[in-house]
């Protein structure tokens, strides 16, 4: 008999929980529900699913999944598609990307996920206020179709690495404002690498947190999806992801910010050293 995901409700973490972006590099066999085991092993408390190529979970497994986490209570988001562009010129790309985000929405719900994070789209040489028009309309056809389906995941644009591709902070928190089940997704070390090495200051860190509350008050921080890495960064922004210590990031500031402002949700790192640096925040937050 099917499993019936029609009762599972969508639930908000209580504290800061910490994870990879994937599987862990030491889980044998490669698989998700064996990659949420060896977090566990570990001492980690939250996982993202990676769907940046395709969704590659079933039914099957993420009903098995879900009645895991049940039990173990780990914290479980995604990362949808790569190609993704809500702003594409042509109207089966734009179709074609609400249909990426749809598909991992539902399948991240079915696990027993709770946020969802993608990045929305390019600005294609348009003017920023064209570009961010064309994707709030697109943000809410996919909440429409969220919703027809009683799927209350959060859909997070993420803030990008390069000035090249829509999602600046502002543009993320004015999107969350005024389209509903959205939040966004905050990527410090793709804040840091747009900016050509701004963003690493307890200062600049304050202003970010900041910047949230003041946009999305109080709930802004109680429901946070942050990306963090090491990262090598240009005038055009970013390069690639770097093991934390092997960049200029300013991780062991960050944290003692996180913890000044009480935030909640999920850290996933996306560092080349997955649970590693994992770990490595979680003691730096440990400790703040």
């Amino acid at each position: 008999m099917p499993f019936d995901f029609s009762n599972i409700k969508v639930k908000q973490p209580e504290k800061l929980h910490f994870g990879t972006a994937g599987i862990p590099l030491s889980a044998e066999p490669r698989n998700t529900l064996q990659g949420i085991r060896e977090i566990e092993r570990l001492g980690l408390d939250a996982m993202e699913m990676e769907f940046v190529h395709s969704v590659n979970l079933k039914d099957d497994a993420a009903a098995e999944i879900y009645e895991h986490n049940k039990k173990q209570g780990a914290v479980l988001t995604a990362h949808g598609s790569y190609y993704i562009n809500l702003n594409a010129l042509e109207k089966e790309k734009r179709g074609a990307s609400r249909a990426r985000v749809l598909q991992a929405a539902d399948i991240c719900r079915k696990a027993g996920g709770y946020s969802m994070v993608f990045h929305a789209g390019f600005y294609l040489g348009m003017e920023k206020e064209s570009a961010y028009a064309a994707i709030r309309e697109q943000m809410k056809k996919i909440v429409a179709q969220l919703q027809d389906a009683g799927n209350e995941i959060w859909v997070r644009p993420e803030t990008t690495g390069k000035p090249t591709q829509w999602g600046d902070l502002a543009e993320t928190i004015r999107l969350s404002q005024e389209v509903e089940q959205v939040m966004p997704c905050v990527d410090f070390a793709h804040l840091h690498a747009r900016t050509n090495g701004k963003y690493n200051t307890p200062e600049e860190f304050h202003a970010v947190l900041s910047e949230i509350e003041n946009g999305m008050g109080k709930d802004g921080l109680s429901n946070m999806h942050i990306h963090l890495s090491g990262i090598a960064y240009g005038e055009k922004g970013e390069k690639h992801h770097l093991i934390l210590q092997e960049s200029d990031f300013g991780y062991e500031e960050l944290v003692k910010v996180w913890k000044e402002f009480r935030i909640k949700g999920t850290v996933v790192c996306e560092s080349p050293n997955l649970e590693g640096d994992a770990l490595l925040l979680k003691k730096a937050y440990d400790r703040a």
